[in-house]
């Protein structure tokens, strides 16, 4: 029996990126979501030529899942020991929690060193070696992927002892309760990308514009909320785009099925809008159910109704 198929072949990434700099980290930063797919974080791009003292890392990102900094260097060509170097400066200068090395391939002496480091430092620090690819079928456009070849290994970390840092019993309990949520969100709503649930009492999901996420968390005062954090660096320019929102209160609200509070927040620089429920992560597992089905409805509503408005705003 014959089979007509084609002939999948590697592509030189030259072939559409001319310069790793003028070229390949811009189209990363502009579909940083991508990278994050393949490391399971929802990652927000923060800066790109962020200064670390007389050096320039290629872009700074931030994970939403746990407010923390992401940074990635890009690299054509082989791994080098001038990259390495200029890696750890980064990790330094901007104390982060995942660094990201991306290259064309990996020399084993890097592969084996970023492997140490994954086993040597505390579960919250990961190193990832990322190979950009570009692969064609027959005559057809090349399409790009990410091959990861090194990664956390979460099991050998996880022996290490690590008494001071060990969560306490409410902390393991929200990072169960936010692993469910986000497997169902990705799964179940192609909502997003992250994988791994943390020991904390909120998660953040990107909406596509930066400095703006959609936000579910076990609030103070015994609430549950959902919201819309606005949070673009700039104070102005997050009063503005919540006005702009505000001026649409009744249509939004109408949509949203419900009202919510509005929360300039004047005396901060962020600003919320968002939906409260009474709840507390020790409440009983059938009550816990109910509120991670409740803020998934919300989150996808908040998507849903706040999508377009923010697409209309930012353009």
């Amino acid at each position: 029996m014959e089979y007509d198929l084609g002939k999948l072949k590697r592509v030189n990434p030259r072939r559409v990126w001319s310069s790793e700099s003028r070229e390949f980290t811009p189209w990363l930063a502009e579909n940083i979501e991508r990278l994050g797919e393949v490391l399971g974080k929802e990652l927000e791009l923060v800066e790109t030529e962020a200064s670390v003292g007389d050096f320039a890392v290629d872009i700074l990102a931030r994970d939403l899942g746990t407010g923390q900094d992401v940074i990635i260097e890009n690299q054509f060509g082989q791994t080098d020991h001038d990259h390495l170097g200029k890696l750890m400066t980064y990790a330094a200068g901007f104390d982060v929690s995942t660094v990201v090395w991306i290259s064309e391939t990996m020399r084993e002496e890097h592969r084996q060193a970023l492997d140490w480091l994954n086993r040597v430092t505390d579960t919250e620090t990961q190193f990832f070696g990322i190979l950009i690819e570009l692969l064609q079928v027959d005559d057809s456009k090349p399409a790009f992927n990410f091959r990861p070849v090194v990664f956390p290994n979460e099991w050998s970390k996880s022996r290490k002892p690590t008494i001071d840092k060990k969560p306490s019993v409410k902390m393991q309990a929200y990072q169960e309760y936010f692993q469910k949520m986000i497997d169902e969100l990705r799964e179940k709503h192609n909502f997003t990308g992250a994988r791994v649930g943390r020991p904390q009492s909120n998660y953040g999901f990107a909406s596509g514009f930066s400095g703006v996420i959609y936000g579910a968390s076990y609030a103070i005062g015994d609430r549950l909320r959902v919201d819309l954090y606005i949070y673009q660096g700039d104070l102005e320019e997050n009063k503005r785009l919540f006005d702009l929102l505000h001026e649409d209160k009744v249509k939004i609200e109408s949509e949203i099925g419900t009202s919510l509070e509005w929360e300039r927040l004047d005396d901060k620089k962020a600003s919320r809008i968002a939906i409260y429920r009474p709840g507390t992560i020790e409440d009983s597992p059938e009550e816990l159910e109910e509120y991670r089905k409740w803020s998934i409805s919300y989150l996808l509503k908040f998507t849903e109704v706040f999508g377009p408005r923010l697409e209309e705003i930012m353009r």
